[in-house]
């Protein structure tokens, strides 16, 4: 039965992110409610893409603390498994610290790294910021810098 969940999540996934976008009942609490539990279903037989978006809405849009740590675990599970988006909110997270995300350098490097590796234009930014300035406990470097913000430049010369 788990291999068919499993199976079965990244389907969830879409069907709850359609759902989610869709503008029908767009204020309803019982499309939101729906459209939770199928993200967090998703999400906990493994769907990448349910794991961030549900991280995204508990940790930005989530009341309360619990609901916002919640979140942030999700994020790092889909960060952990390459989603770069969550990479990136993770890096945000760890730079500033949160709750039971205590400030890290170190940590907060490891995923802008990872989100710039896939092209993610903040984390280019950042990465490129980091190498000039000295942040994030990196040394300045010209040749650091001048490496992610060639491929900065590439990204954005696509579209």
């Amino acid at each position: 039965m788990r291999l068919v969940m499993t199976l079965l999540a990244p389907l969830l996934g879409w069907i709850s992110f359609q759902l989610f976008r869709m503008p029908l009942f767009k204020k309803s609490p019982r499309k939101h409610r729906l459209v939770m539990k199928l993200f967090r279903y998703a999400a906990d037989n493994g769907s990448v893409r349910a794991l961030s978006v549900y991280g995204h809405l508990l940790f930005y849009r989530g009341e309360g603390e619990t609901n916002k740590v919640q979140g942030a675990i999700y994020l790092e599970r889909a960060a952990d498994k390459g989603d770069m988006k969550a990479a990136y909110q993770m890096g945000k997270i760890f730079e500033q610290g949160y709750q039971n995300f205590p400030m890290s350098q170190e940590k907060a490097c490891r995923y802008y790294q990872a989100a710039a590796e896939q092209g993610h234009v903040l984390a280019l930014r950042r990465m490129v910021d980091a190498y000039s300035e000295g942040e994030l406990g990196l040394d300045v470097s010209e040749s650091e810098a001048g490496f992610w913000q060639a491929k900065l430049t590439g990204i954005t010369a696509q579209g």
